[in-house]
This record gives structure tokens, C-alpha cells and sequence, in this order.
């Protein structure tokens, strides 16, 4: 495999072997997103300080999605079916486009206390902030960042194809595993990647070089510990010198203009799931079919909310787990948080199904391998991955 620049004299994972004896280690979240609610006790307030306000009559909240706003962001609430404005004219849902999201900062104004009250209390169970003041400001950011260095189609350059990509990619997670990085590592890598194939010219000899230098660039942001130089030599089978990966590193860098940001979709996917109080099981299986998302080149154009969320609608989808009053409730809750139009939704869902009922029987199986162990609790294993394609009417 000289010509392709993939070496294959120390494979990670074994193909051969059974999947029982290449099951590869998985590093867990160190947070349980399923856990008890939290109970937020109320502030004592000096009511001599308070400013009266006029009460707002209470609103439901009702999801709503258009085909005709494939690009906006759409958070509107009601009163009983319609609202309307004080001189009688109905208003329209609200929207907000992604493209520099201006207007952002009143989306505050829209959101119901509930909702806020429970993102608030989702990114404090998942240790991503210190302080709950600070947490919706870092909702809006991370509303606000995840459409920066979108995709506007999923074209490679003519030399690559979608099975060259996605051959490197599944190479990347064995090596991301056996690294034990974190998950956000990997999807940072992956995204970085897929810039550097756009921006960045390469040749099909060096595309394995490329995708070692993101993984070892997004491990320079994630992680605190750093292998060495020589050591992603050696995973590489000495194919390219010290010298040649650190002068990629510095193209991949200029090519990107040094800009490493990126909010993951795992983190949107752990936030709606703490909101919407998925079981441990539903949490796996979409952070399953979520990473399955990281082999189809064509999930490239969807925004990582976008992607979250239709994981964790296939996952209902597939786990088909006994409804309740209160988890339904939850679910309405998470919905409203929504970007984009249903068709693009429905479109991510089909190529999820899709990809999670052809997983056991590709090449490319590293994630298969990955999530079949009984820390995930074997949920690529699950039979209803394999009628997941028809249960979205999707054609295999």
C-alpha cells in the first residue's frame, strides 16, 4: 500500500481476527449524563431592590421546522396555536440565521426559564463550566461557534474519494484508541482534517501524514499529555521522517491561519441528552451512531447540533424504550433547541440508519469494534441496528 501512503506492516487493529478479539478499549465519559436531576435551591432576594416587571402570560412552546429555512435556526413559542402582537397581526417564528448568527444574544429574550434553567444545570453535570453564571453565555457561544468553518458541499478534490477518506479516517480512530485521548480529540482531528482537505494541497501519498498531524495537533489542544515525535513515526512504520511531520504541521497550520477552534458534536449530544434524560443506553447508542457520522463524508455540510440531535433521535428510534410522562416531556424540552429545517434532519437520520446497519460488515469497523465492548454496553451489537434502515424507509 506504498501508493496510497497507508502503511500496513503494524496494523492496530486486527480485521482478521473475530470481533471478540479485536475489541479495542474505550475511555468513558467521566460524567454520568443520566444522573438525578438536579434541585436548584431558590435565591434569597432583598425585595426592596427588586424593579417591578410586567408579567408575561405563561406560553407553550411548540417545535417548529420549515423546509423553506434549510439554514436558519428556529426557536418560537405560542400561545395556544398562534401569537399574536397587540394590534391584532400574527407574529412569525422567530429566526435566526447561523451565517455570523446575528441577533444571537436575544434568543435570551425567547427562551423559556425552564430550558435555560436546565441547560444551565446540564453543563455543570457535565464539568464543562466552573461557575452556572456563565453558563448560558456559553451556550449562546457554542451556538454561535459551531457554524464557523462550515462546509458548503461535501466535494473532495478529484484525486480523493469518499473510500480513501474514510479508510484514513477509521485508521485514525484505532490510532485515537490507542492513544487513550479523549473523544473530543478525535472529533477536533476529524475536523480539522476535513478543512486541511479543502485548503490545504496534498498529495494521496501524503494524505496518511496529514491525518496524523491533525490528530497530534488536536491532542496539542485537548490533551495534557503529548506522544512523541518519534513515536507517530513508528505508528506510521518510519514512512515519513521527524522532519516531514513537523513541516506538515506548519503547512496544516498556515493553510488554517493557526485556527483550532471547534465545538464538537458530542458536546451538543451529551447536553440535549442530560436535558432530555435519555437512559445510559440511548446516550451510548448515539454517541455510537454519532462517530459513525465521522466515516460518511457527506455529514461534512451539517452543523454539529444538527448531527447530535439526529443521533439521538435514531437512537429513540432503535432502542424503542417505554415512554413516560415526564421523559416525553423532557424530550419537548430538548427538541426545541433546533437547527436547520426537518428535511435536513430526516436526511441525517437516513444516512445514520444507514451507516449503523452496513457497520458490521465494512472494512472499516474500528467504531464497530469500538462501542461492542461491555463499558458501551455493547450497543453496535444491538438487533435493532439491523432494521434500522427500515425503520426510516431507508433503501439498503
Amino acid at each position: 500500500m506504498a501508493r496510497t501512503g497507508f502503511c500496513d506492516s503494524k496494523p492496530l487493529l486486527d480485521l482478521h481476527k473475530k470481533a471478540d478479539e479485536r475489541r479495542a478499549p474505550l475511555r468513558t465519559w467521566s460524567t454520568n449524563t443520566c444522573g438525578p436531576i438536579d434541585r436548584w435551591q431558590p435565591v434569597e432576594v432583598d425585595e426592596s431592590t427588586m424593579v417591578p416587571v410586567k408579567v408575561e402570560p405563561e406560553r407553550r412552546w411548540e417545535r417548529r421546522l420549515s423546509t423553506q429555512t434549510s439554514e436558519g435556526i428556529i426557536m418560537g413559542f405560542h400561545e395556544d396555536s398562534l401569537t399574536h402582537s397587540a394590534d391584532g397581526c400574527v407574529e412569525e417564528p422567530v429566526l435566526l440565521y447561523p451565517h455570523g448568527l446575528q441577533g444571537l444574544h436575544s434568543l435570551q429574550a425567547l427562551v423559556p426559564s425552564l430550558l435555560r434553567l436546565e441547560v444551565e444545570a446540564a453543563l455543570k453535570k457535565l464539568d464543562l463550566i466552573w461557575d452556572r453564571e456563565y453558563a448560558w453565555d456559553m451556550f449562546l457561544d457554542m451556538m454561535r461557534t459551531q457554524t464557523q468553518n462550515s462546509f458548503p458541499n461535501a466535494d473532495l478534490p478529484r484525486h480523493f474519494t469518499d473510500a480513501t477518506r474514510a479508510v484514513l479516517v477509521d485508521w485514525l480512530i484505532q490510532v485515537h484508541e490507542m492513544m487513550h485521548f479523549q473523544e473530543e480529540t478525535l472529533y477536533l482531528a476529524m475536523h480539522l482534517l476535513n478543512r486541511s482537505l479543502r485548503q490545504i494541497k496534498v498529495t494521496t501519498v501524503n494524505l496518511q501524514l496529514l491525518g496524523m498531524v491533525c490528530l497530534f495537533l488536536a491532542a496539542k489542544k485537548e490533551e495534557c499529555l503529548l506522544p512523541e515525535v518519534s513515536g507517530l513515526c513508528y505508528l506510521m512504520d518510519h514512512t515519513y521522517t521527524k522532519h516531514q511531520l513537523l513541516r506538515m504541521e506548519r503547512k496544516v497550520l498556515l493553510g488554517l491561519n493557526f485556527d483550532l477552534s471547534y465545538c464538537p458534536p458530542l458536546h451538543f449530544l451529551l447536553l440535549l441528552a442530560s436535558i432530555a434524560h435519555c437512559s445510559a443506553k440511548a446516550v451510548w447508542m448515539a454517541r455510537y451512531l454519532l462517530e459513525l457520522s465521522l466515516l460518511e463524508g457527506q455529514c461534512v455540510v451539517f452543523l454539529p447540533l444538527q448531527l447530535a440531535g439526529a443521533a439521538l433521535c435514531v437512537s429513540r428510534q432503535i432502542l424503542q424504550e417505554p415512554p413516560t410522562p415526564e421523559g416525553e416531556a423532557a424530550w419537548c424540552l430538548a427538541s426545541s433547541v433546533h437547527v436547520g429545517s426537518e428535511t435536513a434532519l430526516l436526511r441525517i437520520m437516513q444516512i445514520l440508519a444507514s451507516a449503523a446497519a452496513k457497520a458490521h460488515t465494512r472494512e472499516t469497523c474500528a467504531t464497530f469494534i469500538k462501542f461492542s465492548s461491555p463499558e458501551t454496553m455493547q450497543v453496535s451489537r444491538h438487533p435493532g441496528l439491523k432494521n434500522a434502515a427500515g425503520l426510516l424507509g431507508v433503501c439498503t
